[in-house]
């Protein structure tokens, strides 16, 4: 099983270079950064987490930006987007990205993608939020058809365009991986149906009920379970949660840091060091 940190890159929190170089030395497999355009006063939805919203959902950094940061201060640390709010970007602009940071990072990119919860965010974007699971379908399919083709076009609802030339493409074949984030069961379909993985958050449902589930559907579906891997997010300092997740076969953990400096992060990273080599 493999390791990942999360952090909400700010102007207050580490670097996302400095944090990459740490994770890399104490054998983190991968750094994620979250996403957040910008939080609007008003509140339709409410934080999944429950209570108040924290500053740093207010505060933090484009994701691409902090994630080549940390790619040009490591060599073998992956990067992903944890998780990238497909719904709220342009699927073009958005493709390059993905490709570009690919290519600075020599292969080393993870595509965490997640419909979003905050309908004031996405509406201020011209997402309707009851429609934001098929626009993000439609947004991933047009991209791989951008990263796959020489001459891509895409038709649907929401996403249509004739055909076009675009560059990179990604090092990795036939794209970097999409991690699709979501509970079970409604993030559980969207995996199986258009995702290389599934991003529950543990500690939010019963992990070991919702794991089993979701493999009898991909069976269901005519997907093998073990092509669509588990990174569960939400992992804490317990040597039995961790070896629970490795027991129910999950391929990835990945901690949520604060976004604090150094002096603070430090710490925590050499005890998760040593979780990480008793695993």
């Amino acid at each position: 099983m493999h390791f990942g940190a999360s952090m909400f890159f700010t102007d207050y929190s580490m670097t996302p270079a400095a944090l990459g170089r740490a994770l890399e030395e104490r054998g983190f497999e991968s750094v994620w950064a979250p996403e957040h355009s910008h939080i609007p006063l008003s509140r339709k939805s409410p934080w999944p987490g429950g209570g108040d919203l924290p500053k740093r959902y207010y505060d933090c950094m484009d994701p691409f930006v902090s994630l080549t940061a940390a790619a040009m201060a490591t060599t073998t640390l992956k990067l992903g987007t944890g998780v990238c709010l497909v719904n709220q970007r342009d699927p073009i602009q958005t493709a390059k990205l993905v490709a570009s940071l690919d290519q600075v990072s020599s292969g080393r990119f993870l595509f965490g993608i997640g419909i979003g919860w905050n309908q004031d965010e996405m509406e201020n974007h011209g997402t309707v939020f009851e429609s934001r699971a098929k626009l993000t379908r439609e947004r991933i399919e047009a991209m791989k058809e951008i990263w796959t083709k020489s001459k891509a076009e895409y038709h649907g609802d929401f996403v249509n365009f004739d055909p076009i030339m675009a560059w990179p493409k990604p090092v990795q074949r036939p794209h970097p991986p999409i991690l699709v984030g979501g509970a079970f069961p409604q993030g559980a379909r969207r995996a199986i149906r258009y995702g290389d993985g599934w991003i529950p958050i543990a500690g939010r449902a019963p992990l070991g009920e919702a794991l089993e589930k979701f493999r009898q559907m991909a069976t269901e579906a005519g997907r093998d379970p073990a092509g669509i891997p588990i990174t569960a997010f939400g992992a804490t300092e317990n040597r039995d949660e961790i070896r629970r997740f490795r027991d129910l076969g999950v391929a990835r953990t990945v901690v949520s840091l604060e976004s604090d400096k150094d002096d603070k992060i430090l710490p925590v990273l050499d005890r998760w060091a040593a979780l990480i080599r008793d695993a």
